[in-house]
């Protein structure tokens, strides 16, 4: 079995359907072997993380077009990156609502990371964990989320890679005081 991160179109779904999309999607593929482990909704797509075996892709993606049109397919594999395009993919993805690609992307920045740098990417694989939670109706846990992103980012100001830390600490502190996740791009 492979995994997949599957973006389908969306149609007219909101995160508070998460829960109701991972089912339809379990039921639309039960005569496959496929695992389909969680769904997050993003304004223009739905995201399910698959695992299917390559050979059997295709009668997936078939028996979840009910859902949506099939848009992008990412292969999950661990990959060897650079520092510089680990940064540049994550600012991408986050962006573009990819919250759980631009967390992983930024994890494998964090791990070429050492003392404050490091912190300051767990901070930012933090809020993208937040908007990933938010995506799956998570509302509560993403904000908390915030919390331990901001925890982390610590005091850190001005620009790291393009980024304006101290634009991300004001929306957190925002967020914060409005209790609610209100997507921005880094």
């Amino acid at each position: 079995m492979e995994r997949y991160m599957l973006h389908l179109e969306n149609r007219r779904y909101l995160p508070v359907h998460s829960r109701q999309v991972v089912h339809k999607a379990r039921d639309l593929c039960r005569d496959i072997e496929a695992s389909v482990r969680v769904c997050r909704i993003a304004s223009t797509f739905v995201e399910l993380d698959v695992s299917v075996d390559p050979l059997d892709f295709d009668k997936v993606v078939a028996s979840l077009e009910p859902i949506g049109k099939l848009e992008n397919v990412r292969h999950v594999t661990e990959e060897e990156i650079s520092k510089d395009d680990g940064i540049r993919d994550g600012i991408f993805y986050y962006n573009n609502e990819r919250f759980w690609e631009a967390h992983e992307a930024w994890e494998g920045v964090w791990k070429k990371c050492k003392g404050q740098e490091k912190l300051l990417v767990q901070g930012l694989i933090l809020l993208a964990v937040s908007f990933a939670h938010c995506q799956k109706n998570d509302v509560i846990i993403g904000l908390g989320m915030l919390g331990r992103s901001i925890e982390k980012i610590g005091d850190y100001d001005g620009l790291y890679h393009g980024i304006d830390i101290s634009r991300i600490k004001q929306k957190i502190a925002q967020m914060q005081q409005n209790q609610k996740l209100v997507r921005f791009e880094v």
